[in-house]
């Protein structure tokens, strides 16, 4: 089904599973990307790895913690949170984010890299990164018990969950420890979390309630984990813990600081979505229906979003059925007057992408023009010269990224349903071609996939259909049906 979720393998070798690794592999070869890195921007990055440029300001005495998936070596962010020593009913929570203008500057050969790649790609244990590892997992990245240079924010949070004062500097921290979803959860759960976890919970599950309140939603994307055993490939939705939502909020509250600031001073770069097209919720009602799954008319599609469990096969596939919601978001950038339509619809507010530098071009330079604001400082000559092109070089990396990613499903799906050929499956019709009616889209319960149907007479849209499988190709990533 395409969507915008990372596609996990479960550890196996040998059979399909290297025909899963070889797909991978020619994805990338058709879409001209690659892990690999030139070497004179190889070269430049470790020279930048031995020079970074580094700021007066020590806070290696705030004992910031990571939080991540397993084995992650790309950490943007460290984060802690305390009580308010001024009002003890709030918070105060700071978010350090890798710095990587300490280590990249502007037209040298990383930034041009960056510039050509716009973010990382990830898919099924794969990841064609924007930086070089030498910066992005190592000598940038927030690894614990390291010393690095970050931009640190500091916001405080009344009682409400409410973001009051927001400020951001350069500054010196270190991670003590890398931690997991799992074990953050765990310690929660079990009353060992330190303050700074229970703190956690607490400012995010009060930004969750503000974020309901002001009819925002934050989709509770599942990670889809592949197993490969011998020939045969099944699929499972892994549901978000409460605390990785805790930690998005977190990231979610930095952005909202962060456009604000820019909104105020008139300069910057926005993460912006048009509201829903009412095409597109029609259609995911009708993708619920074929899932099984009820949406009262009256309902609002962030209501029922958030009503939605994860931890559900149906319900996890239609979290992921509407990031088509998230079609048409892209990046302003403004410098002298705010743009006409600065919101994004699904957040109910302004925004910017600024805590993800070492996978996201675009916010190492939201993140430079709020460290400038705050300073009563101009903003870098270089960076205003760049915020004219960015939306289209971020819109550009994202339409691959989401080529790239959709490209990696559609590769586990046809392998899913490989050895199932010939075989029969309920479904739903959830769309038609304009200019076709025999042919369209299909969703089929179990398993949740969604994949291409061709008829000899007109589709019943929104009406159940039993279909046949007649095509499942890894070799073209393909999946194709047809009615009975």
């Amino acid at each position: 089904m395409a969507s915008s979720r990372v596609v996990r393998v479960r550890p196996s070798s040998g059979g399909t599973h290297d025909l899963l690794r070889e797909g991978v592999r020619r994805l990338q070869e058709e879409l001209e990307v690659s892990p690999g890195f030139p070497a004179e921007v190889e070269h430049a990055a470790r020279e930048a790895a031995a020079a970074p440029r580094l700021p007066d300001l020590d806070r290696t005495d705030v004992p910031f913690v990571t939080i991540d998936p397993p084995g992650a070596r790309d950490l943007d962010q460290a984060v802690h949170l305390e009580r308010d020593p001024q009002d003890p009913s709030g918070y105060v929570v700071r978010y350090a984010i890798a710095d990587v203008a300490a280590f990249v500057a502007a037209g040298d050969p990383v930034d041009v890299e960056a510039h050509r790649r716009g973010e990382t790609l990830y898919g099924a244990d794969s990841k064609v990164p924007l930086h070089p590892p030498v910066l992005s997992e190592d000598a940038a990245s927030l690894l614990p018990d390291q010393v690095r240079p970050a931009l640190l924010w500091t916001i405080r949070v009344d009682a409400t969950g409410e973001g009051t004062d927001v400020a951001v500097e350069r500054a010196l921290v270190r991670s003590r420890r890398q931690l997991t979803y799992d074990e953050v959860q765990a310690a929660v759960d079990d009353g060992t979390a330190d303050e700074p976890l229970r703190l956690l919970r607490e400012v995010g599950e009060l930004r969750l309630a503000r974020e309901a309140a002001r009819g925002g939603v934050s989709l509770p994307l599942p990670e889809q984990e592949v197993d490969v055993a011998g020939d045969t490939w099944t699929l499972a939705f892994r549901r978000q813990l409460p605390a990785e939502q805790w930690n998005a909020q977190v990231s979610l509250l930095t952005g909202f600081g962060a456009a604000s600031l820019m909104v105020y001073a008139r300069v910057g770069l926005l993460r912006t979505l048009p509201p829903a097209d009412p095409r597109d919720v029609r259609r995911l009602h009708r993708t619920a229906r074929a899932l099984g799954i009820d949406w009262p008319a009256e309902l609002l599609y962030p209501d029922f979003i958030r009503g939605l469990d994860p931890s559900v096969p149906a319900e996890a596939a239609m979290v992921v059925a509407c990031t088509r919601l998230l079609r048409g978001s892209g990046y302003v950038a403004f410098d002298g007057e705010v743009p006409a339509d600065p919101d994004h619809a699904a957040l109910a507010s302004e925004y910017a992408h600024v805590t993800a530098p070492l996978r996201r071009l675009g916010d190492r330079y939201a993140g430079e023009v709020c460290v400038a604001l705050c300073a009563g400082e101009p903003v870098p000559a270089w960076v205003l010269e760049a915020l004219p092109d960015l939306p289209v070089a971020l819109k550009r990396s994202g339409q691959l990224a989401r080529r790239y990613e959709n490209a990696v499903l559609d590769l586990v799906e046809a392998g899913l349903l490989s050895h199932r050929v010939g075989e029969t499956f309920d479904a739903v019709v959830v769309e038609v071609d304009d200019d076709d009616p025999t042919t369209g889209t299909v969703t089929v319960a179990d398993p949740a996939v969604e994949a291409r149907v061709t008829g000899t007479g007109p589709l019943p849209l929104g009406e159940e259909v039993r279909v046949r499988l007649v095509e499942a190709s890894v070799a073209d990533r393909r999946v194709r049906f047809e009615p009975r």
